[in-house]
């Protein structure tokens, strides 16, 4: 008897927890079991960003510019946030905004949209199990597309969360040790390479190379 109502009070308590869950509760606890599953014992940083929340959005939609807006009319905006691009080619470091919406990936610069990746196309993401902010998103070989884009977040367990759940695609992220290929465009791919270091910096070395310490 004594066993069997164990059982029962302890049902019980979950369901009074489950029902007290709020809305917004539930989506922050669904965001991190899908976070957990990507990077726990894999990414370093992760551990101490499990306390964190994620936010919602790191920018409203009045911080876009309105040309933006009018180009992704139709498209409702569910998380935006400021990322580092760099060049493919020479990997020069430039200031972007990452703009999911409900079906698509843009990257933004000012008033124009430099690039377009719709989630069905998505081929993958992929970040280093170190504790820098790069993620290198995965597009395919076409003429719609300029290559594979390198990116570095401040928030990094989150957008990517963002990402591939927008995408429906969390079995298509991967966390590498020392390097990884990403494409640049008309067939020919560039190397990444991840180290440690005393202070954290990415830059391309002699042997062109992007470097990421």
């Amino acid at each position: 008897t004594s066993e069997m109502l164990q059982k029962i009070c302890l049902r019980n308590l979950v369901r009074k927890y489950c029902q007290g869950v709020t809305a917004e509760r539930k989506v922050q606890l669904q965001q991190k079991v899908v976070a957990s599953a990507v990077f726990r014992g894999k990414k370093e940083g992760y551990l101490q960003s499990i306390n964190q929340p994620f936010m919602d959005t790191r920018l409203k939609e009045n911080d876009i510019n309105p040309k933006v807006l009018q180009l992704i009319h139709g498209e409702k905006i569910k998380y935006v946030t400021p990322v580092i691009k760099y060049d493919r080619n020479g990997f020069k470091a430039r200031d972007r905004l990452l703009v999911l919406t409900q079906s698509s990936a843009y990257v933004v610069e000012m008033a124009k949209i430099k690039q377009k990746i719709d989630y069905a196309t998505l081929k993958g993401i992929s970040t280093s199990n170190l504790s820098d902010g790069i993620v290198v998103i995965h597009v395919p070989e076409d003429n719609k597309q300029k290559g594979d884009v390198i990116l570095q977040c401040e928030h990094l367990f989150e957008t990517i969360t963002k990402l591939c759940m927008l995408a429906n695609k969390q079995n298509l992220v991967k966390v590498v040790q020392g390097s990884l290929q990403f494409r640049i465009g008309s067939g020919k791919e560039g190397t990444m390479v991840f180290t440690v270091g005393q202070e954290p910096q990415v830059f391309k070395a002699k042997n062109g190379q992007l470097t990421v310490v």
